[in-house]
């Protein structure tokens, strides 16, 4: 078989069964198993797949830019916005992470919800001006303009004075063995962060990013009180994972 062919059969294989593990797929082919692998990193540097231990994963379309994602999976972010917006309590003080899917929370909010809203997303912010009741306080620092939220040192130092109840967190890529995972070192960092500061940690995640990988770990499955989805529960990623019906 080809190197290109091998691709071909890769891709293929990566789209049915959400995944490649390399020695299997050079075991089925009997190729050697460093073949496979050069194949991956290849692919992964044309950005057909994300590679994690011992295979590939496929990559995560909430990777792309921040126009591009608000036209993604629209309705599946709305019903996760529906049941994460149900979790906010009156009185309650929250964490909210930027983003689309966050974005599509803040209009998922009943209009005499009495809460605090502390985000270190402009955008985010901007929308909850029509809250009346809604506290609403920014973090400050460099913007990361890829996710419109602030990110580095200064914003990481505004969010340990705060102490909330819950943070819903938005990721790019959620899988039982790759963990939740996103783009960018500094706003992988940033989350952390965030999470450390919030007695639950909540996952937004719409069904494009389950299954999927990105480069840079923010948590492992067992450090979030549950994952937010209207994927099926069913669904290899999710396995073992403390799964929120949307």
């Amino acid at each position: 078989m080809l190197a290109a062919e091998r691709r071909d059969f890769l891709l293929a294989r990566l789209h049915t069964d959400g995944k490649l593990v390399a020695k299997e797929i050079a075991a089925e082919l009997g190729v050697a198993e460093d073949s496979i692998r050069r194949d991956l990193r290849e692919m992964a540097a044309a950005g057909l797949c994300q590679r994690v231990y011992g295979g590939a994963l496929p990559v995560s379309p909430a990777t792309a830019d921040y126009a591009t994602r608000a036209t993604v999976a629209t309705s599946s972010k709305e019903r996760v916005a529906a049941a994460a917006a149900a979790l906010i309590r009156p009185g309650a003080t929250v964490l909210l992470d930027g983003g689309t899917t966050a974005l599509a929370v803040t209009a998922a909010l009943p209009r005499d919800l009495a809460a605090t809203i502390v985000t270190h997303s402009p955008t985010v912010a901007a929308a909850l001006v029509d809250h009346p009741a809604v506290e609403v306080y920014v973090l400050g620092g460099r913007l990361f303009k890829h996710s419109a939220v602030t990110c580095g040192a200064a914003a990481a130092e505004a969010a340990r004075s705060v102490s909330a109840d819950l943070f819903l967190l938005g990721v790019t890529g959620v899988h039982h063995e790759a963990g939740l995972t996103t783009g960018d070192a500094d706003e992988a960092a940033m989350k952390r962060t965030l999470a450390g500061r919030a007695a639950d940690t909540y996952v937004l995640a719409s069904t494009e990013k389950i299954g999927a990988a990105s480069p840079f770990l923010v948590l492992a499955p067992a450090e979030v009180a549950g994952i937010i989805t209207d994927a099926p529960r069913d669904h290899p990623a999710l396995s073992g994972l403390p799964v929120i019906p949307a």
